[in-house]
């Protein structure tokens, strides 16, 4: 109970108290209930099911029996399940930018380069301002969510000024922008649409994959789901989408089709899936320290590469394509894991 506490303090710290309002009066609307019976409701929610506030209408909960309810993972049972796989001290390789590509180097498909890399490879840097796309990508270490990026034109730098916009900027990364897939462009060109894979490694140490995952930008210079952008759900075996692509937003509907494109999202098959599933299972078991990922796959004309692995990866991206809670899916892994 002391815990479930501590959590609700933290749940009311990072509230976005706009969204709540606007969460909440929806959901008055839909199920006449009052405001004050829709809070009540959350309050024992996030005590008895260990969730967000908004978790609370991100799943549903006000049209779900308990039965229902207790089959979704929130925040506080995932934040103690990730803590499990994936001990503070193996993290470093997934939190930190710069040592998950050197890391994970050989499944890159695109350029990139930290400073260090920059100032001892000059070849390095000329072909990074050479790169196709004529853009460059920097980051942060450590930024999540797509925060802390910024995409500027090669044409803006050269040998010497690279390095320096760098340093002042404080950005530790530097990456050419990558050219996805024709397929991929023609779905949604405003952003690189990467695919998420859900990984666990078993007792054995065997790779199960918990879910794939098509994000779709929606006129976004990014894909995630917290930014405003969608989600689809696909078939492991086959890599085609299989349902409706959905938001975090419940305000928003559901698309079948990308409402700028028009371009058919269920029965959209993700390029290069085969390559994809064999790419990730092996990543899956270089380090093994870290037993659950969420993998960031890019996939272009030459086939796929990573952007990033989440030790904290999307409960929301893993649930919400799906339509249903799958907490007992990590059920059997939480129980055996040591």
């Amino acid at each position: 109970m002391i815990k479930r506490i501590v959590y609700l303090g933290y749940y009311l710290k990072t509230l976005d108290k706009k969204k709540l309002q606007l969460f909440l009066a929806y959901t008055s609307k839909i199920t006449h209930k009052s405001k004050a019976a829709l809070l009540m409701d959350v309050l024992m929610s996030v005590f008895k099911y260990n969730i967000s506030i908004l978790e609370y209408f991100h799943f549903h909960f006000f049209e779900k029996n308990s039965e229902e309810r207790a089959q979704w993972a929130g925040t506080g049972y995932m934040f103690e399940f990730q803590l499990k796989m994936n001990p503070k001290h193996a993290r470093a390789i997934l939190d930190d930018k710069t040592k998950f590509y050197k890391s994970y180097s050989k499944y890159f498909v695109h350029s990139v380069g930290d400073i260090a890399d920059l100032k001892s490879k000059p070849e390095l840097v000329k072909k990074l301002l050479d790169n196709p796309s004529a853009k460059l990508v920097f980051k942060v270490a450590d930024g999540k969510c797509g925060v802390q990026v910024a995409i500027l034109p090669t044409a803006d730098f050269n040998q010497n000024t690279l390095v320096l916009f760098m340093e002042k900027e404080k950005y530790d990364l530097v990456e050419e922008f990558i050219l996805q897939h024709p397929h991929l462009n023609a779905l949604s060109p405003s952003a690189v649409n990467t695919v998420r894979i859900f990984t666990q490694l078993d007792v054995n140490n065997q790779v199960v994959i918990l879910g794939c995952r098509q994000r779709i930008s929606v006129n976004s210079p990014v894909d995630n789901m917290a930014a405003g952008n969608m989600a689809a759900p696909i078939d492991e075996a086959t890599g085609i989408v299989t349902g409706p692509a959905v938001y975090s937003d419940i305000l928003k509907a559901d698309q079948t089709k990308h409402p700028i494109t028009g371009v058919a999202i269920v029965g959209f098959q993700v390029p290069f899936w085969k390559e994809i599933i064999e790419m990730v299972k092996e990543a899956a078991i270089a380090h093994p320290q870290n037993r659950s990922i969420g993998w960031d796959v890019v996939v272009t004309e030459n086939g796929p590469g990573f952007i990033e692995g989440n030790h904290d990866w999307c409960k929301l991206l893993w649930q919400l394509p799906a339509k249903k809670g799958l907490k007992s899916i990590l059920e059997p892994h939480n129980l055996t894991h040591v």
